[in-house]
């Protein structure tokens, strides 16, 4: 019999689950470890923030769905990691606290024969002060900071059928913050909302972002091969914010939100602030506060995590210039650097480096966009170590080790624009390969045929119908393993 032991309940740790108990037998023990109760299908947070969806539409109970499956739940957060057990413990294990009503406060050692490390991004709102619902923003990361979200902009929108002008300012609330995406889409769905009350004209609407120009989403932008030729993404991204009318403050690191300004240094170094009257910032990420020990009890995080928190897998973390970074640096196993049963799966692995160039203002700051792997990589990535597992408890050493390289995996985003069955509208876009690689592909980057962006009524019609596929697959409903990644 064998034990894996899986940290987090997100995307790939959810996917790994459910692909390990499919493929496992009874005698093998599935276990999920989340803080969380709940499963969230983020993305459609972008329309409960504007009051288009109700919460209970983009959550469900974990438990039920694990007790029905065979998978053993644990409602606790993983604290430390024994790779090598201890003296009087010397099993491998994962000590948790439980964070549930029932055990709440309690902890626990969870023997493990393999892991995986599954936790996602902490949301660092500290890293600027003021920043976040507990401060002078609002946030679309859980399905809570939607809702409360959702009040403050009807709020606005009350405020401006009244005849009160507003300034509402979404975006990036760091100089490293990631999911340029989500904030782009939050951005028109908002706006879009304003059209539909008729107070767009009463409303300035502005977005902050820490990228060089519009349209890199932290992936060094894209070029969409059409028919008649190459279009940049900025070029597709610049004509939406012209046609919508929103202003950008691009190349931007917020260095503090006060009530009603955000202050910001530019890439020049200079210093520049925002009044509003309604902000959604994002937040940087970090790893999951998890310790690592050796078997006589020192401390060895630092050989197992990065200094992001991240773990440290197959990838090449050597330091190196930005004309440098090749594709190949990516991880393809996402196996532990330290630790031959552990992996690290969706965004807990450490990447290498960033896809979009790095820059410092002449004061230091770092402007420098996050890598994205979240969703479809995700969820491709937890399917990949899931079936490199099974393979080891089946075949032992002989068992294939499956790859799930970034550098040579698609993904596809639908980003919201608004939504309405007869008014909303959505861009969708597919990259090939994720990881840019001119070697390959020349100054483009990646395969034009392969990439690609256009925007209208029915890439909005196909993100709705992709919630519901995913909501259905995430609960393990019939045939869920037929629906892709």
């Amino acid at each position: 019999m064998a034990r894996t032991v899986i940290l987090g309940a997100g995307i790939a740790g959810h996917t790994a689950a459910l692909h390990l108990r499919r493929m496992l037998g009874k005698e093998h023990d599935v276990v999920v470890v989340s803080p969380n109760s709940k499963w969230n299908w983020i993305p459609s947070n972008i329309w409960v923030g504007v009051g288009k969806m109700d919460k209970k539409r983009v959550t469900f109970p974990l438990a039920p769905i694990y007790a029905r499956k065979g998978v053993e739940f644990h409602q606790a957060l993983a604290t430390e990691l024994h790779g090598e057990g201890s003296p009087d413990h010397p099993h491998p294990y994962v000590t948790v606290r439980y964070t549930g009503p029932s055990r709440q406060g309690k902890t626990a050692n969870l023997d493990y024969d393999f892991l995986i490390n599954a936790t996602g991004p902490k949301l660092t709102f500290e890293a600027t002060p003021g920043l976040g619902p507990q401060g002078n923003s609002w946030s679309v990361c859980t399905a809570e900071h939607a809702v409360e979200t959702s009040q403050a902009l009807q709020d606005v929108i009350g405020k401006l059928q009244r005849g009160t002008p507003q300034t509402l300012l979404i975006g990036m609330g760091h100089g490293t913050c990631t999911c340029q995406g989500a904030a782009f889409e939050y951005t028109f769905n908002v706006e879009h909302e304003l059209v539909q009350a008729g107070v767009r004209d009463k409303a300035e609407v502005i977005y902050i972002t820490n990228e060089v120009q519009l349209g890199d989403f932290g992936m060094d932008g894209m070029n969409f091969g059409t028919k008649d030729g190459v279009v940049p993404s900025q070029m597709f991204t610049e004509s939406l914010f012209k046609e919508r009318g929103v202003k950008a403050i691009m190349a931007a690191a917020v260095e503090r939100v006060e009530p009603g300004v955000v202050h910001y240094e530019q890439l020049d170094g200079t210093k520049g602030e925002q009044a509003f009257d309604f902000a959604m910032l994002l937040p940087p990420f970090r790893g999951a506060d998890l310790k690592a020990f050796d078997r006589e009890g020192n401390e060895i995080t630092d050989q197992v995590f990065a200094p992001s928190g991240f773990m440290k897998v197959d990838a090449d973390y050597s330091p190196k210039p930005y004309e440098q970074w090749k594709p190949s640096d990516w991880p393809k196993t996402y196996q532990s650097v330290k630790y031959d049963n552990v992996w690290a799966a969706g965004i807990a692995f450490a990447p290498p480096h960033q896809m979009s160039k790095p820059h410092k203002t002449p004061n230091g700051t770092a402007i420098a966009p996050a890598p994205p792997r979240t969703g479809m990589p995700s969820g491709v990535i937890g399917r990949a170590v899931a079936k490199t597992i099974a393979e080891r408890i089946k075949h032992g050493d002989r068992g294939k080790v499956h790859t799930a390289s970034m550098a040579d995996m698609g993904a596809a985003c639908i980003a919201s624009a608004g939504t309405g069955w007869r008014q909303g509208q959505a861009a969708a876009m597919t990259v090939y390969p994720i990881i840019p690689d001119k070697e390959r592909y020349g100054e483009q980057g990646r395969d034009t045929k392969e990439t690609y962006g256009e925007i209208g009524l029915s890439a909005h019609w196909m993100k709705v119908m992709l919630h519901h596929l995913f909501i259905y697959k995430a609960k393990a409903r019939p045939l869920w393993y037929l629906i892709p990644e």
